[in-house]
């Protein structure tokens, strides 16, 4: 199985294959519009504005597994992210990223990168940054902020 042969729904319920992000570096993130780390939401559009027109794209994947932090439904979360956050970048239907339920794209990736605490999630705004090639080449912690990034999406884009 490679990058391209996952699918997540968006908020709407259609299905996203990420065949069509072939070609791209990507930013997956698990995101939470109600976490202490949510005003990252602007620094990863900051980088999404930055960078899409060169081959860039954010995909947020909300996930209400730490402290209830994104209790939203599908629909106002969405919302909630563009009012709130300025977030155009693409969002996702809410998902697991940890236990049993782990959506197929956080198995994925995790087991292409394990972190500091294995293969688990430790918390919302963990990062996945995957290659043009759809490549996993690396992973960053919640607290690591968009602008930190900056440097890799840069070097992966040229």
């Amino acid at each position: 199985m490679t990058f391209y042969d996952l699918t997540a729904e968006t908020p709407q319920g259609v299905p996203k294959p990420f065949s069509d992000y072939k070609g791209k570096v990507v930013l997956v993130v698990n995101t939470a519009t109600r976490c202490g780390f949510a005003p990252q939401f602007g620094g990863l559009e900051e980088l999404y504005q930055q960078y899409r027109e060169k081959g860039f794209v954010v995909l947020g994947f909300p996930s209400n597994q730490f402290a209830n932090q994104e209790p939203e439904t599908n629909e106002s979360m969405e919302s909630a992210c563009k009012v709130n956050f300025g977030v155009t970048f693409p969002l996702f239907a809410r998902i697991d990223v940890n236990g049993p339920h782990t959506h197929p794209v956080f198995v994925w990736l995790k087991s292409k990168l394990g972190g500091l605490f294995g293969r688990r999630i430790k918390w919302n705004f963990t990062k996945f940054l995957v290659d043009a090639e759809g490549r996993p080449v690396r992973r960053f912690s919640p607290i690591t902020k968009p602008a930190a990034i900056e440097r890799y999406v840069r070097r992966l884009l040229q």
